[in-house]
């Protein structure tokens, strides 16, 4: 756990960590022995790997540059967002969460780094169904960028009914903040 939590430094989220751990793994030019010491399936990188390079080729064949800003954490959300913009959900006021287009409670899986932030709005890969629905590698998102980036899915309306809530007192900060 304590490996994992490393690559959460700063609650950046489940996405950006992952990215973190790639580029972690890259940097010792994919080492076996970098997963080993991390607690990190040495099969799951290599697939990564493979993935990534499908993609690389894919860009060069239809002529789109590679830029890349690991800096940049709002535009690689973003990004994330403009992929998974289905899968969101918004804090509640008891703490749970609710999805967004098809009301659910829903709740942060404990494995992720932001199960204790409590962010308000986050979009999740998946959602597990274990005594409760758990969505697991979760991210913050703005909600302003669901209607940016999908306005045949989401209206203005439909955010600002799930900004205008009250938010329950305690732990929930944004991502990022001390």
């Amino acid at each position: 756990d304590n490996a994992h939590k490393a690559f959460h430094m700063g609650n950046v989220g489940d996405h950006i960590a992952l990215l973190n751990v790639y580029n972690a793994w890259a940097e010792t030019n994919f080492s076996a022995q970098f997963c080993f010491e991390n607690f990190v399936q040495v099969k799951s990188m290599k697939r990564a790997r493979d993935i990534r390079d499908q993609i690389v080729g894919l860009m060069d064949r239809c002529e789109v540059e590679l830029r890349s800003n690991v800096g940049d954490l709002d535009s690689i959300r973003k990004a994330i967002t403009s992929g998974f913009f289905y899968h969101t959900s918004s804090l509640q006021r008891n703490g749970s969460y609710k999805t967004v287009k098809s009301p659910q409670t829903v709740h942060i899986h404990p494995s992720s780094g932001l199960f204790e932030i409590m962010p308000r709005w986050v979009l999740y890969h998946e959602l597990v169904l274990t005594s409760k629905p758990m969505m697991r590698v979760v991210t913050e998102i703005k909600p302003e960028w669901l209607v940016e980036l999908a306005p045949h899915y989401y209206s203005q309306k439909e955010i600002q009914s799930g900004l205008t809530k009250k938010m329950p007192k305690g732990p929930a900060k944004t991502a990022g903040a001390p």
